[in-house]
């Protein structure tokens, strides 16, 4: 019983590492709060545009000031799973909105991660943007998401 006991708290202690070593992992590959590399990370090597669409905004969906008359809303395999879940993001969770003029077809910006960019990829505001950051964080219990997460 005893060495039953000792080795499944092996065990144990093998898996937690394993476990810890992967999630410290998980987000290794993502791109730092750089306005130039998060375009490049997000617009080349992991496209936004082939990431899903978040849960209530499938298609082109009416926006709010001073977003875009209309949006589109998309997230990262890591948002998305939470979302989809009801959990809270995690590490490693990316959403990307694109904002549209009236027309529906112009594109005004693209925001994401903190970043907002002109509709050719270039950095017009990084970092913890001071009034993304005030109006966003009324929903600090909500991820600071506005939308619904399921």
């Amino acid at each position: 019983m005893k060495k039953l006991l000792i080795i499944l708290m092996v065990l144990f202690l093998m898996s937690f590492f394993v476990f810890s070593a992967f999630l410290s992992r998980a987000g290794e590959n993502l791109p730092p709060a750089d306005g130039e590399k998060f375009w490049t990370y997000s617009s080349k090597t992991n496209p936004y545009k082939s990431w899903g669409m978040w849960p209530d905004h499938e298609t082109m969906h009416p926006g709010h000031s001073p977003h875009g008359a209309y949006v589109k809303l998309y997230g990262n395999d890591i948002a998305l799973k939470a979302a989809k879940a009801g959990k809270p993001m995690p590490y490693g969770a990316i959403l990307v909105k694109e904002n549209y003029d009236k027309d529906q077809k112009t594109l005004m910006e693209t925001t994401g991660s903190g970043q907002k960019y002109s509709p050719s990829g270039t950095p017009m505001q990084v970092g913890k943007v001071g009034g993304c950051m005030n109006c966003h964080s009324v929903q600090k219990s909500r991820n600071w998401i506005f939308t619904e997460q399921k």
